[in-house]
């Protein structure tokens, strides 16, 4: 049983309860505290860190590789695609403006795409480039965002590629200290974070809400809003929101490693970098769609071998290539790749499904949904 102390302090009446202390649920507890700071906001977390993607990503801070942008652009339209990627330039952006590069180890060593002769972009790949380049100017200020940089390939440190198309805007970012300076910041703001509480089970009407943990703690407040993203199917399964499991390894320590930047392939289905002297690759979820769709933080020696091959095949370098460590993160799919942010009952809430960009437009979608969530308070 709760004392009286725990009760006021920490179980009390909330305005605004938010489930996730990942980026999604820092960010929007952030900007709601920014726009009605008078605002008395929980932070729910089951896990001692945020368990999703957090936390457990690759490190990038991106907006987008060229074919992927393409890809978007013939899926959903011109204007979409760059609403979207403008979303995710300003997001990187706002990071930059609220933490120094030293405190998220922020790097801007710039992104290389690397491309097969196979792909349809290869063939007329100078006129993609300028094409986007110019798409691109009024968001990036840049007459060259992406550049072709197929005869620098091996000095950037890879082989056995055809193409290699470089985005020198793109970085690399801490995502531990990200989310450790993000927390940090919204408990200066007076926002409460529980750590250690799953939620169960939620209800909400036109009163209020309520929320019922695993172990038999439950919470009231005035809103809700659900930030679990690839988790979402387990409290919200009526928002069909599909996880995806993102893979990652390490290598061991090289004493030399010409390799400095982020790299995207496959249409952003491959993604690796240096960590110093170390590479970090993820991804390759592409091999087996249907055992990818999991919330099984465990990952496959399939998916992990595939990887590390992949290295051997593409690094420059004398040294031998093993797995030092690995890990899995869970991201949040929509079936149209648009992030989800709505009402989706009573109080009731939703800011999930950034669709593997969610260092990028979290602090963006916070935005809006804070503007939603306070005309309803």
């Amino acid at each position: 049983m709760l004392s009286f102390w725990e009760k006021d302090s920490y179980y009390a009446h909330s305005d605004i309860i938010i489930i996730g202390a990942g980026l999604m649920g820092l960010w929007s507890a952030l900007e709601l505290k920014k726009q009605r700071p008078s605002l008395s906001i929980t932070i729910l977390e089951r896990n001692t860190t945020p368990l999703g993607a957090s936390t457990r990503n690759a490190g990038f801070a991106c907006f987008g590789s060229l074919t992927e942008l393409l890809s978007d652009e013939a899926s959903m339209g011109t204007h979409r695609m760059l609403e979207i990627l403008e979303a995710r330039y300003k997001g990187i952006e706002k990071i930059k403006s609220y933490f120094s590069g030293a405190t998220i180890q922020y790097d801007p060593c710039g992104g290389f795409e690397a491309i097969p002769a196979s792909h349809e972009t290869a063939a007329h790949l100078d006129d993609h480039i300028q094409y986007l380049n110019q798409l691109l100017s009024p968001i990036t200020n840049l007459d060259q965002t992406f550049t072709n940089q197929t005869a620098q390939m091996r000095q950037i440190g890879l082989k056995n590629f055809d193409h290699l198309v470089g985005n020198m805007l793109e970085a690399g970012i801490h995502s531990g200290k990200l989310v450790n300076a993000l927390s940090k910041l919204v408990i200066e703001n007076g926002v409460t974070i529980l750590y250690g509480l799953e939620v169960k089970e939620w209800y909400s009407n036109q009163n209020g809400v309520q929320v019922q943990t695993k172990n038999g703690l439950t919470l009231s407040g005035q809103q809700l809003i659900s930030c679990v993203n690839g988790f979402t199917q387990e409290l919200m399964p009526s928002l069909h929101i599909v996880p995806a499991r993102g893979q990652i390894i390490v290598s061991n320590t090289f004493e030399h490693l010409p390799m400095k930047g982020t790299f995207h392939f496959d249409e952003g289905f491959y993604y690796w970098r240096n960590l110093d002297n170390r590479i970090l690759i993820g991804g390759a979820r592409n091999l087996d769609f249907e055992e990818e769709e999991t919330t099984d933080l465990s990952g496959t020696e399939k998916i992990r071998t595939h990887l590390l091959a992949f290295l051997r095949e593409h690094i420059v370098t004398e040294e031998k290539i093993e797995i030092a460590q690995y890990w899995s993160g869970i991201m949040g799919f929509t079936p149209t790749k648009e992030p989800l942010t709505e009402q989706i009952a009573p109080n009731t809430f939703a800011a999930i499904a950034c669709n593997g960009m969610g260092v990028a437009l979290t602090p963006v979608i916070a935005e809006k949904l804070a503007k939603m969530v306070t005309a309803n308070v």
